[in-house]
């Protein structure tokens, strides 16, 4: 994941890198933003603001692709179901 700082962070702008990677580079993307957001990457803190929102993002461009995925399965390819 790049280093993005808050004051540089622009959702829009995520959204459309988003809408651009293909499935498994979306995939990957938010595995990475899932992990960065976790307390073993954090170290026990909470994440920082601007990776929920990589991650949320993610997500949700992952539901706007697969539509008729239950939630737990978010960010599971779908040649894996």
């Amino acid at each position: 994941m790049s280093g993005i700082r808050t004051t540089e962070f622009a959702v829009e702008a995520l959204r459309f890198r988003l809408r651009k990677m293909n499935d498994p580079e979306l995939l990957r993307f938010g595995q990475d933003a899932k992990f960065i957001c976790s307390p073993i990457a954090n170290m026990g803190q909470p994440p920082r603001e601007e990776f929920t929102i990589q991650l949320r993002e993610a997500r949700a461009e992952w539901r706007r692709r697969f539509p008729k995925l239950p939630d737990e399965r978010i960010m599971t390819p779908p040649s894996v179901r």
